[in-house]
This record gives C-alpha cells, sequence and structure tokens, in this order.
C-alpha cells in the first residue's frame, strides 16, 4: 500500500481549510513566540483560549491578518510581562 492510500485507509487525512503561506507564517510566528516568552504549556493555553480584550482567541486573529497577528503579539507581551 502507497503512504497515500494508507492515509485515505486510516482516515488520517486532512478535511480542513488550507492556510495560505501567509497565514502559515502569522501562525508560525505567534506560536513561536508565545513558546518563548510564555512556555509550551502557557502559549497553547494562551493561543487557543478566547481573550475578551482581543475579542477571540490569538492564535485565529494571528492567522487572519497582519492587524491581528499584531494585536495578538502585543497582548502576548502584556500577558508576558504581568
Amino acid at each position: 500500500m502507497r503512504s497515500g492510500s494508507l492515509a485515505r485507509h486510516s482516515g488520517r487525512h486532512f478535511n480542513g481549510p488550507r492556510l495560505s503561506p501567509e497565514q502559515a507564517a502569522r501562525q508560525g510566528r505567534i506560536s513561536q513566540l508565545a513558546i518563548a516568552r510564555l512556555g509550551a504549556q502557557d502559549a497553547i493555553a494562551f493561543l487557543n483560549g478566547n481573550d475578551e480584550q482581543l475579542g477571540g482567541r490569538p492564535l485565529d486573529l494571528a492567522i487572519e491578518s497582519a492587524e491581528g497577528l499584531r494585536a495578538a503579539e502585543q497582548r502576548l507581551e502584556e500577558r508576558a510581562d504581568a
């Protein structure tokens, strides 16, 4: 069985929306910054948690636009400095 066939048969292929290269770069940037500033466990909680000041999840906002990335970075710095 070829590897592509294995993915189809195991049900492990990805059917969600694909990120553009720009979106993937923003996702990587905010993820790396969060891990560096907060540590892995707290970074995951920060990125995936709803932030009332941002009006959504920091990870989603960062992926969505450059402005969202800047807002998430600023919020990350505020949280890391607290």
